[in-house]
């Protein structure tokens, strides 16, 4: 008889305790009430853009936005990235807080020519659980010189150099320079250095995105030639940056038409003949899952464009029909899987869906920037 009665006693046990379990817990819960430590807050999500109405295709010393180098740090300064805009992620996962995002086209401490500075800071506060875009306006951070040097003071200094000297360094001006010489915002001099001395023709402080343009010859007075430097203030120049929804049918000087960015797409669906910009990532939107395929690609009727080169999450890019002939030929990365990251301008009609994203159908024209930047 108690063999039998053996498993019962213990199933009753294991019931009663089983019953007492929640009690328990929530003794021991009331118990260390004052010693819970707070609920970890929600994580919000940062993602940032560069604003295409801020990106001039018309400047041709204007670098790869993909090589743009991009900081992202915390309140603390911790630095959550630091790399080019086109190898960052999609977005970062971050707690509630306030953020720095710092983009630069290049770096730049000395004169230099060709070397435009453009680029943008701003500082966000990332609510818990939100997601917020931070929109990077992109302008001309550096200022610049050009010199126009009239035929009588090539022949009054023959032999003579001119400098730009900006603190201890010194930009040496050829006679017959054509580009832009970009300094930092700030005093700047413009010295001759002709028979063994040094004589400064011009101080003066620049401004964040003045083009300085001087103009320099000998003035005549009482017989005798006297060096001039004439400031054409009609010319100091502000960068034009604003190009997006002008005259999609106009190119610059390189074939660059004027477009949208991928992230503007969805102001302009249902618009037939639109310019987009963007850089190939991918293809294959067909196949399942929520990235597009990176290699291996097998379809040709289409590939992916996105604002950077990292951007591989179909929702965030564009679909984009290459119809048979020239235009595919040039651009399916069946043949082409080199395509991959480089920048391309496209034309055809928008729509809201085309393989599960936004798409471009009826595409007529492209310029593929291949070294170009």
């Amino acid at each position: 008889m108690s063999l039998e009665k053996a498993p019962y006693l213990g199933g009753m046990k294991n019931i009663r305790w089983m019953a007492l379990l929640p009690l328990l817990a929530a003794v021991a819960s009331a118990c260390d009430d004052f010693g819970l430590a707070p609920d970890t807050p929600q994580q919000g999500k940062l993602t940032w853009t560069l604003d295409g109405d801020m990106l001039t295709k018309a400047d041709a010393e204007l670098p790869d936005t993909n090589d743009f180098l991009l900081t992202i740090s915390d309140a603390g300064g911790t630095i959550l990235y630091d790399g080019t805009y086109g190898d960052s992620p999609e977005f970062l996962s971050v707690e509630p807080g306030s953020y720095t995002l710092s983009i630069r086209s290049i770096a730049f401490s000395a004169p230099a020519f060709s070397r435009p500075q453009y680029g943008d800071e701003q500082v966000v506060l990332i609510p818990a659980g939100e997601t917020v875009n931070v929109s990077l306006r992109c302008v001309l951070l550096n200022a610049g010189m050009r010199l126009k040097i009239s035929a009588d003071f090539l022949s009054a200094f023959p032999d003579g150099e001119l400098f730009l000297k900006q603190e201890q360094t010194m930009l040496k001006y050829l006679y017959n320079e054509k580009r832009t010489a970009y300094l930092k915002p700030d005093q700047v001099s413009l010295v001759l250095y002709n028979e063994g001395k040094d004589q400064t023709l011009l101080s003066r402080r620049l401004q964040a995105r003045e083009i300085l343009n001087l103009g320099i010859q000998l003035a005549q007075s009482g017989g005798q030639g006297q060096l001039q430097v004439l400031v054409d203030t009609s010319k100091i120049w502000t960068q034009d940056n604003f190009v997006i929804g002008g005259d999609n049918d106009s190119d610059d000087e390189q074939g660059r038409p004027d477009a949208i960015s991928v992230s503007d797409v969805s102001k302009y669906i249902d618009q037939k003949g639109v310019w987009v910009y963007g850089y190939i990532v991918g293809g294959d939107l067909t196949s399942a899952g929520k990235s597009v395929k990176t290699s291996g690609i097998t379809k040709a009727t289409h590939l992916a464009l996105a604002d950077r080169s990292s951007i591989t999450t179909k929702a965030s890019c564009l679909a984009v029909e290459l119809p048979k002939g020239a235009l595919r030929d040039a651009l399916n990365l069946v043949d082409h899987p080199e395509l991959i990251g480089k920048r391309v301008y496209v034309k055809g009609d928008l729509v809201a869906g085309y393989f599960g994203t936004r798409g471009m159908k009826n595409t007529k024209e492209y310029v593929l920037q291949q070294g170009m930047e």
